[in-house]
């Protein structure tokens, strides 16, 4: 898998309550917004970026990428996110990132790729942590644009949860030892100490 086989999306599509129904995406960390601060991280991994986003599509066009609402309504969560993405991806495999997770890993999408290759996965996704502190991440998520109808179908059929969908595909965990690479910032006061660094 090449560079130029894969296309980045940043998932800002969500309500953002936790931090008062802001476009958490848009919220300013060291002075600019915080998909921003994940767009640089995540495209010198991928041959394009994109951008869900369900609130002020004009701002996020900005950053000078394609943004692109969810297909079905209500804010149906992150899945929809991916789905929208897989609608509009342009190359064979799509990488997902959240909005609020600007520390993601440099390696991010060559340690997934890896994994999705050689455990002929259809989908490969970050895990942290070890024994009852382990903890998967399925908004940080490499796979096949192929999977487009199968997510199209759950998601028709009222499904939501991504383990859910996750455990109908071959799916190749990946784990990441830097726990901190995937925090995401949910407060305002999150937004604020990790500003002051």
């Amino acid at each position: 898998m090449q560079i130029n086989d894969i296309t980045g999306l940043i998932l800002a599509g969500g309500r953002g309550t936790r931090m008062g129904s802001v476009d958490k995406g848009l919220q300013p960390l060291g002075g600019e917004p915080m998909a921003l601060h994940v767009m640089r991280r995540l495209a010198p991994q991928v041959d394009a970026v994109i951008i869900n986003a369900n609130r002020n599509g004009e701002l996020y066009a900005g950053f000078g990428v394609p943004v692109f609402p969810d297909e079905i309504e209500g804010f149906a969560g992150p899945l929809a996110g991916l789905q929208a993405g897989l609608c509009h991806c342009r190359t064979p495999y799509l990488v997902s990132a959240p909005c609020d997770s600007p520390f993601l890993p440099h390696d991010l999408v060559a340690r997934l790729a890896d994994a999705l290759e050689q455990q002929e996965a259809d989908l490969a996704l970050a895990v942290t942590g070890s024994g009852e502190g382990r903890q998967e991440h399925p908004v940080f998520c490499l796979l096949k644009t192929s999977l487009q109808a199968s997510l199209t179908a759950f998601l028709q059929a009222g499904g939501r949860k991504p383990a859910i969908w996750f455990a109908s595909l071959k799916t190749a965990r990946v784990n990441f030892e830097d726990e901190d690479a995937f925090r995401n910032i949910n407060t305002l006061l999150e937004l604020d100490q990790y500003g002051a660094h």
